[in-house]
């Protein structure tokens, strides 16, 4: 089967949708002798499609782990007129407000709706919305006469990104569509109209052999942590609706009832990121020993990270599964998610992690606590975490659902 994926950005793109494309690519061609061509951007985070003075990969052709890998340069001028349209056009509730958010967001990309027509590919699968590759996608692939399957990672409360009429019109439009949770997929049923019989859930996935094998200690000692000091980690992109303002804000109580606790920011670079590392300056010098941040690590690096870490904390807005929820688990440790959106559907609430309130920083506080005090409930979880991923959410597993729907839309077509 020849697949054709377009994404907004592929390895050495750090995201959870770039790994996820990566992770389902590299398996169908091992796997299943797949020719995988991925359709993708060269960013390195969204930004650039907004930002002009963002790094960016070269563009051009080349070949990742058997999969053919082509970057796109994006168009990114007149970035604040583009801004100022789409925001005062959604305050406004201007018509075509929403096809205006999508040209701010991009990416934009004037060539990408021919390649696609004319990549040759059998079937055309995306992710993820509200980008506007989304959309070249369904017209490249109409063009070419062949299947287009969406994966759109829904976040139902990012109104500003969501709450567009055309995502669910090209949905509509689209052959099938990969849900990651139950969640997503009632929701895109009950409140968008999208017949039930086009979804299919597949999750998300992750990989276990890694993480078996990882030890913590060389991350402890980078920052002189001893062996028993209790570590909070945060592992994700640094981004604003992650979350980690409050984490910030929560750390700063549970050092005054347990001095010896560790916070452990590491992940992708934004300019947010500038925020982080001032907020670590303005604390005392005792506490800053205290905050460790890895800036852009190594993918080979990440099972350590994790080891050093008695829980995960994400406290995430909107997400539309959380593969830092599978990999806390693949190191059996327990998680801290928000009770919104997809997470509800992904964390067993007491069993695996514990939820709290959306922007709840005293919740926050309160689940940490629980974890730190209790050292066998925290084994517990991640214990339980563990089972579920091993029998649910490998990339073998999720990797042939996958592939599962492409075949499905190619016979019924």
């Amino acid at each position: 089967m020849k697949i054709l994926h377009v994404v907004q950005g592929y390895t050495p793109a750090i995201g959870g949708t770039e790994r996820l494309v990566q992770k389902v690519s590299e398996n169908l061609v091992a796997r299943h002798g797949d020719e995988v061509t991925v359709f993708t951007t060269t960013a390195y985070n969204c930004e650039l499609f907004w930002r002009s003075d963002q790094p960016e990969l070269p563009a051009g052709i080349e070949t990742i782990n058997g999969v053919t890998v082509r970057r796109f340069r994006v168009f990114n001028k007149f970035n604040e007129a583009r801004r100022l349209l789409a925001g005062g056009s959604y305050k406004l509730r201007l018509p075509l407000n929403d096809r205006l958010r999508a040209l701010y967001n991009g990416p934009i990309i004037p060539a990408l709706t021919r390649a696609i027509a004319q990549s040759g590919a059998d079937v055309v699968a995306a992710s993820s919305f509200p980008l506007l590759h989304m959309h070249n996608a369904l017209r490249g692939g109409r063009r070419a006469g062949v299947p287009v399957i969406f994966y759109g990672g829904i976040h139902t409360a990012d109104d500003f990104g969501f709450n567009r009429p055309m995502i669910y019109q090209a949905i509509k439009k689209a052959d099938a569509y990969v849900a990651y949770t139950t969640f997503e997929r009632d929701y895109l049923v009950q409140e968008r109209g999208i017949p039930a019989e086009k979804i299919a859930i597949t999750g998300v996935g992750v990989d276990l052999e890694p993480f078996a094998a990882a030890d913590g200690r060389a991350i402890r000692e980078r920052f002189h942590w001893q062996a028993d000091d209790p570590v909070v980690a945060f592992i994700g992109q640094q981004v604003p609706h992650k979350g980690l303002d409050m984490i910030m804000a929560a750390m700063e109580q549970i050092w005054q009832e347990t001095p010896t606790a560790c916070l452990l920011i590491a992940g992708a670079q934004t300019t947010y990121s500038q925020i982080v590392q001032q907020w670590r300056h303005r604390l005392p010098p005792v506490l800053q020993e205290r905050v460790g941040i890895i800036n852009n690590f190594p993918e080979a690096e990440k099972p350590a990270l994790y080891a050093a870490s008695d829980m995960v904390l994400y406290p995430s807005a909107h997400e539309s599964f959380g593969i830092v929820f599978l990999e806390a688990w693949a190191a059996r440790k327990p998680v801290i998610g928000a009770r919104v959106g997809a997470v509800a559907a992904v964390i067993g609430e007491g069993q695996d992690g514990l939820l709290i309130t959306h922007r709840s920083v005293p919740e926050l506080i309160a689940a940490i606590r629980t974890l730190l005090a209790n050292p066998e409930l925290r084994q517990q979880m991640g214990t339980a975490g563990y089972q579920k991923v091993r029998q649910q959410y490998t990339w073998d597993i999720v990797a042939d659902k996958f592939r599962a729907v492409y075949l499905h839309s190619l016979t019924t077509r």
